[in-house]
């Protein structure tokens, strides 16, 4: 069912230059997390969460039949075309991560690569994913850590954001392993967690992670919109991403964001979750 709030996460990931985002700064985490759960083919994959295929197309071109599903149509047709570039053949579904169109068990491996944590209700998205993996199938995660770099950002944008709804949780979280590990519960088994880091060394001039992500990054260009007409705020906005992007510079220029990549078997013989 859509409601006022899945309308408005679908108009901030809509927002920007996704794409852009997924290609220039972190185009190989979803191979990354495609090799981490073994992805073969023949498996039925789906990628939740899928954006614009960062995972789904890297899983398609290891054989797997792959369902990429996303809540947001603009980031799936641009998918698609992504996809066709490259010959990978798969399928595209609107989807909401916490109400997945999918069968119990359908799946033996469903992952996502820094999308399902920014579904609001993390006990929600999570027992989706169980539900649609099968028992032995695998579930695997990769998510920006609370310390790292992008966490840091929502912390940097928070002050400057309207409070989130009611029992939602912040995306990082994805990325603290207990809390993930408490989210999926008995209901998994043989969890494999490590942090890991991806070098960015796009942003050569100090403000200029800051002006790329007001212009592609729906999350942080919704901030801005809402901060038009107050030119106060923004410029503390501005102050603060600019900070922020200095304590993560290196002499080079360039910066370590962190995440989380866990991985976890579907326990147990019944197709609830």
């Amino acid at each position: 069912m859509t409601t006022p709030l899945k309308e408005k996460h679908r108009a901030v990931w809509a927002s920007g230059d996704y794409a852009a985002v997924a290609a220039d700064i972190i185009p190989e985490l979803g191979v990354l997390l495609v090799e981490a759960c073994g992805v073969a083919a023949g498996q039925r994959v789906l990628d939740v969460a899928a954006g614009t295929g960062n995972a789904a197309i890297p899983a398609a071109l290891a054989g797997a039949d792959v369902t990429a599903s996303d809540l947001t149509p603009e980031l799936l047709e641009t998918g698609q075309k992504l996809a066709a570039t490259q010959d990978a053949r798969l399928a595209w579904v609107e989807a909401d991560a916490e109400d997945l169109p999918f069968a119990n068990a359908e799946f033996d491996t469903v992952l996502s690569c820094v999308g399902v944590m920014f579904a609001p209700f993390h006990r929600t998205a999570a027992d989706e994913l169980v539900r649609v993996c099968r028992p032995g199938g695998t579930i695997g995660l990769l998510s920006w850590t609370p310390a790292g770099f992008v966490g840091q950002l929502f912390a940097a944008m928070k002050p400057f954001n309207a409070p989130p709804p009611p029992g939602a949780q912040p995306p990082p979280l994805w990325g603290d392993e207990a809390h993930v590990r408490e989210l999926l519960g008995d209901r998994v088994a043989g969890v494999n967690a490590r942090t890991g880091s991806v070098r960015v060394a796009r942003f050569a001039e100090p403000d200029g992670f800051r002006e790329y992500f007001k212009t592609n990054y729906g999350p942080t260009l919704a901030v801005y919109r809402s901060l038009a007409g107050d030119p106060e705020r923004t410029a503390a906005l501005d102050l603060a991403l600019d900070e922020l992007a200095g304590r993560f510079r290196a002499a080079d220029g360039s910066m370590e964001w962190e995440y989380l990549l866990l991985t976890a078997e579907r326990a147990g013989a019944s197709t609830g979750a």
